[in-house]
Parts: C-alpha cells; structure tokens; sequence
C-alpha cells in the first residue's frame, strides 16, 4: 500500500503550485516563462524550507514532512482549509487495507426505509449501499443501473438520466463531486478499486477528465440541490456502526 508521502503528496503539491501566479503572491511577473504558476524556488522560499526538500516533496520521494513544514507550505500555497486538511492527511496518511465494498448495516437500512423523505446509503468509494423508494423515485433511473454500478460517481457522470435530474446544474453538482472523490482517491490510490473506477469515469466523461487533472478537492456535508427543477436541501451523517458510511438525507424547500 502506499508509503506515508507519495506521488499523490507530490502531485498536489504540483498542482497548488501551478495555478498561482507571481503576482498573486506579491512577486513580480516574469518574462519567457513557459511552465505555468510559480518555480519551486519560490515556493520553498515562501515556505522557509531548503529547495532540494522541497523538490524531493513535489517527486513523491521518501520524506516524512513535520506538521510545522506542512503548515509552512499551506501558507506558501495559499491553500484553504479543506486543501489544507487534504495536504496534512497526504503527509502522514496511514497503511490501508485493500478496498472491499461495504456492506449496509441491518439498522441503518430500516431506517432508511422508515424515512419519509429520500435518504440513501453511500461507502467510502461512493457506492450506493442503499437507498429508500423516495430516493430511487428522486433519482431517475438509479434502481436501474446494475448492483456493481449503482455508485453515485457513475450515476452521475456517465448516465444520461442524471443530466435530466439536475438540469442546468448538472456541471456544477458533478465538478464538486468529483473534488470530494479527489479526497477519498488520494487516501486510497493505488488501490485497484479506486483507480478503476477513476479510469472509467475519465473514459466516459470528458469533463471528467478535464477536472480532475485540477486535483482540486472539497468536503461532504450539507447544502443544496436543484433536483427536477425543484430546490432540495440535503445533509449528510455519519453512521455508527461504520464512520466510513454516510447517510445523505434529502429535505424538499
């Protein structure tokens, strides 16, 4: 499994890097500048660290980073809080075992059944574990898809039904949720589950493809969602028997 740091550490370091410019950071602008964003130098200068550390960081090399140079490197980013969060968890992320696809527990499907709005049951791979008869009729076409693929990434960027449902906001519901995958990806790469399910969400949606080389990244939790042309408010908890599953429930304005 993977090492403590890695090319996911370094590629997102890579990534904040490249999207800042000079000027953003109160450096001047330079000229005949091919490569996009800021040099490593300037980075690690930022930062108060060495440049040959810095650069061992960004190749995914064997470094252990403290939590100061980690916070120092956030600063010299301009990262905000949930990129934050993400660096820390990259820098120290623990061994995992291989990816199995979770199971609903017993309690939290009579609960999702006795709900009287839509609620369903997702894992850390974003696998729809189970879902209550308000959800599947929310959701156009989702007790449709086949068991293996009845994932929220895969309802909603690779099937036809999905764009119907959120209309107009279809791109921007799917840009997020492809940030908050980014997060569970990174933790979990190389495992096999992850990176297929990454490979086929890149070869059927060339959106997806577009967005996630921006390695952007983004939390869960509660907002908002225009549905059939209706305004729903959402919240998500976590389950006891298993902090890895969350319930997402579904509230109409």
């Amino acid at each position: 499994m993977p090492e403590p740091t890695g090319r996911a550490l370094g590629d997102f370091l890579r990534s904040r890097r490249e999207r800042l410019t000079p000027e953003a950071v109160g450096l001047p602008p330079r000229q005949r500048r091919r490569a996009p964003g800021l040099r490593r130098e300037d980075v690690a200068e930022r930062a108060g660290i060495g440049i040959d550390w810095y650069v061992r960081l960004e190749q995914g090399r064997a470094v252990s980073p403290s939590p100061a140079t980690i916070d120092a490197l956030a600063g010299a980013l301009c990262l905000d809080e949930t990129e934050h969060a993400h660096l820390r968890t990259l820098a120290h992320r623990p061994a995992l075992p291989a990816f199995t696809r979770e199971r609903a527990p017993e309690g939290s499907v009579r609960l999702l059944r006795g709900l009287g709005r839509p609620a369903y049951l997702t894992g850390r791979r974003w696998d729809v574990l189970a879902a209550n008869d308000a959800a599947e009729e929310l959701f156009t076409g989702l007790d449709r898809l086949p068991p293996g693929d009845r994932n929220v990434l895969v309802y909603l960027l690779l099937t036809p039904m999905a764009r119907d449902v959120f209309g107009a906001g279809w791109a921007a519901q799917a840009r997020h949720a492809t940030a908050q995958f980014r997060a569970a990806y990174d933790l979990w790469a190389p495992d096999a589950a992850f990176t297929a399910l990454a490979d086929r969400l890149r070869r059927g949606c060339p959106e997806f493809g577009r967005w996630w080389t921006r390695h952007d990244v983004a939390r869960g939790g509660a907002g908002g969602k225009v549905l059939h042309g209706r305004a729903f408010d959402y919240a998500t908890f976590q389950a006891n028997e298993d902090p890895g599953l969350r319930l997402t429930v579904y509230t109409p304005r």
